[in-house]
């Protein structure tokens, strides 16, 4: 028989039942889903060489490297991972990284500004070698091994990509034993692509190298269920299925989203910061039910993070840089509190 793990199973009974967002649920079922909830988040903020920060209610960062704390955490112990990792890792690994913050490029491209405004460095992924990709497959392997351990059954994982790239870590996840329940599509308009041929613009003037990007793949994956159908595994563990925006309307795979604003940089200037309306769409959605701890292995500037403190729920995130984890710190609440009117049920704002 299967251990329940550190989250526990719910066992059927009768109870009053209790309204939660338009679902009704026995009152047995929400009590013990809360208790489940709290017990792992007290455990889960203990774990880890170093102290987690909590910079605000609900919300614990790690400065710790994903795998290692991951590692140390007991099985089925997350409900959801929502995550923006390192695309090609290697333009985050020490050498190229510095030269991001030197401004000197590397794989790193140092755009020029276009129309006034400065534009954000973006990594090359075409420069990637042989050895580079066979590190990225084994790393995400390795990462998506944990996380299919790690989450209880019927757990839901999405994660950012890009077009270049995806297929390559996407594969890693069905390779791992999860289950891929489609892609979230982002719609962006972005300067990524669409440049003549170096050295040769002029003579080629008509040529594009590679398309304009508009778009942004986010993986969708999830658990396997422990139980026969998902009514019962949400029964038992809360997870399955995604949160629908209202009882009339499903959470839709492609989602119209505006390039991160510049308030939000300024608060977090970090390179890959996700803006806070599209964030908040794919956060609520990954408790079907509202309740449970999200994590984001790799939090950044910990757009993630805020996300779920805005929707209301509790999460986790770890971060191995030290100055990112002290930029998303003194980021979370900040950005938090941007767009009060925003909780992510709704279509994301321009």
């Amino acid at each position: 028989m299967r251990s329940p793990g550190i989250v526990g199973s719910l066992a059927d009974g009768p109870a009053l039942p209790l309204a939660v967002d338009g679902l009704v649920l026995r009152g047995r079922i929400v009590d013990s889903l809360r208790q489940a909830e709290t017990k792992l988040w007290n455990i889960l903020r203990q774990i880890g060489e170093s102290a987690a920060v909590e910079p605000c209610i609900g919300i614990a960062l790690v400065p710790a490297d994903a795998l290692a704390w991951m590692t140390r955490l007991p099985d089925d112990a997350l409900h959801a991972i929502v995550t923006d990792p390192p695309y090609g890792l290697i333009e985050y690994q020490e050498k190229d990284h510095a030269k991001l913050r030197e401004g000197r490029g590397g794989v790193w491209r140092i755009p020029p500004a276009f129309d006034g405004v400065e534009r954000s460095p973006l990594p090359r992924f075409t420069v990637l070698t042989d050895h580079d990709r066979r590190q990225l497959d084994d790393f995400f392997l390795r990462f998506a091994m944990l996380a299919l351990r790690k989450l209880v059954p019927g757990g839901h994982l999405k994660i950012a990509s890009t077009p270049l790239l995806s297929t390559t870590t996407f594969a890693c996840f069905e390779k791992a034993g999860f289950e891929k329940r489609g892609e979230i599509i982002r719609l962006v308009q972005t300067l990524r692509g669409g440049d003549r041929p170096k050295g040769a613009e002029g003579e080629f003037g008509d040529v594009s190298v590679m398309p304009r990007a508009g778009w942004e793949p986010w993986g969708l994956f999830r658990k396997p269920i422990s139980e026969r159908t998902v009514a019962a595994n949400l029964r038992r563990w809360g997870t399955g299925g995604l949160r629908r925006i209202s009882r009339d309307e499903p959470f839709r795979d492609v989602i119209d989203s505006s390039p991160t604003r510049a308030i939000e940089r300024e608060i977090a200037p970090h390179p890959s910061l996700k803006p806070q309306r599209f964030m908040r769409r794919l956060v609520r959605a990954v408790l079907p039910l509202g309740f449970g701890v999200v994590y984001d292995p790799f939090a950044g500037g910990g757009s993630t993070l805020a996300a779920a403190a805005r929707v209301g729920y509790r999460a986790v995130g770890t971060e191995l840089d030290p100055e990112y984890a002290a930029m998303a710190c003194r980021a979370i609440p900040l950005l938090r509190d941007l767009y009060p009117g925003d909780d992510g049920a709704g279509l994301p704002a321009s």
